[in-house]
C-alpha cells in the first residue's frame, strides 16, 4: 500500500550534491537546481536491475517536455555506483540528469521506504521501495511539497499525477499586484 502525502509549506528539502551522468553539470547540487528551475521531481529508484525503475525513467523521458514546460526538472537518483548509472544513460539516453548515489545518502535523507526490516535496509533488491518527491525550488531553499512513497516495487505515481501536482502548485503562486498588472 502506497503513502501519498503533501507536506506543509516550509519543510526544507535535504541538500545534496551527487555525480551526474546525464544532462547538466557534474556533479549536480540542489543549489544548482534551485538557481535554474521552479520545481524538481526526485525519483528515488530501487536499484540498477529493477525493471519497473527502467520503465519509469523511460516513460518520464517521453514526457520530459511536459515537465520542461512547467519549468521543472526530473532527477532520477539511482542508488548505485557511477559506472552503473553511466550504463543506464547510454542505454536510455535520458533527456535530464541521472544521478548516482552509491552511498544511498539521498534515500536516507528523504526517508525512502524499505520493507523486510534490517534485511531490506541492507539488500536494496528486496527491500528498497520507490519514492517520488516534488520540491518547490522557487525560494532560497527547496521545500518538499509532495511525496509518494511506494509500498511495493511497482507502486509509483502516474506521470500525469506528478504533472498535475506541479501545475496546481504553479497556480497557487501569489503575484504581487502592486508590481504586475493582475
Amino acid at each position: 500500500m502506497s503513502s501519498v502525502y503533501s507536506l506543509d509549506d516550509g519543510v526544507v528539502a535535504p541538500d545534496f550534491e551527487l555525480p551526474n551522468v546525464g544532462v547538466g553539470p557534474d556533479p549536480l547540487s540542489l543549489d544548482r537546481v534551485i538557481e535554474r528551475v521552479d520545481f524538481a521531481v526526485l525519483l528515488l529508484l530501487r536499484d540498477y536491475h529493477c525493471p519497473k525503475c527502467k520503465q519509469q525513467v523511460q516513460q518520464i523521458a517521453e514526457a520530459a517536455k511536459q515537465f520542461a514546460e512547467l519549468n521543472a526538472v526530473v532527477l532520477p537518483i539511482l542508488p548505485e555506483p557511477v559506472e552503473r548509472a553511466r550504463k543506464w544513460q547510454s542505454q536510455f539516453d535520458l533527456p535530464f540528469p541521472l544521478l548516482a548515489d552509491p552511498d544511498k545518502q539521498i534515500g536516507e535523507a528523504y526517508d525512502q521506504p524499505t520493507r523486510f526490516g534490517k534485511l531490506g535496509r541492507v539488500h536494496d533488491m528486496i527491500g528498497r521501495m520507490p519514492e517520488s518527491v516534488i520540491l518547490d525550488t522557487r525560494g532560497d531553499e527547496a521545500e518538499i511539497v509532495y511525496t509518494y512513497a511506494g509500498g511495493s516495487p511497482g507502486d509509483r505515481p502516474e506521470i500525469e499525477t506528478l504533472v498535475d501536482e506541479i501545475d496546481q502548485l504553479q497556480e497557487t503562486f501569489v503575484f504581487d499586484c502592486s508590481l504586475v498588472d493582475c
